[in-house]
């Protein structure tokens, strides 16, 4: 069973920071691009960041260029995003995923920023 499991959100400061972490398990996801994506209450979720399966190429929404950095580590099947400088804008339910097709939703991470 394909399960994705995030972790790392909290409440956090405006201009603070967070590590988020995707722990896969049940399937391989080195081969996969992978995104975070977030979904603030009455928003669509939204694409934040991608990464592809080697690394080589990295892509961000432009509202977090600059602030979000994705990465992964295939021998651990781990994705994570260091988020920097964060905003009240970034509060959100965090999810990973592959870019596509999507393996099952995990239940995400809650970030919340706020003074």
């Amino acid at each position: 069973q394909v399960q994705l499991v995030e972790s790392g959100g909290g409440l956090v400061q405006p201009g603070g920071s967070l590590r988020l972490s995707c722990a896969a398990s049940g399937t391989i996801i080195s081969g996969n691009a992978m995104a975070w994506y977030r979904q603030a209450p009455g928003k669509e979720r939204e694409l934040v960041a991608s990464i592809t399966g080697t690394s080589s190429l990295t892509n961000y929404a432009a509202s977090v260029k600059g602030r979000f950095t994705i990465s992964r580590d295939n021998a651990k099947n781990t994705l994570y995003l260091q988020m920097n400088s964060l905003k009240p804008e970034d509060t959100a339910v965090y999810y990973c995923n592959a870019v596509w097709p999507h393996l099952s939703w995990g239940q995400g991470t809650q970030v919340t920023v706020s003074s």
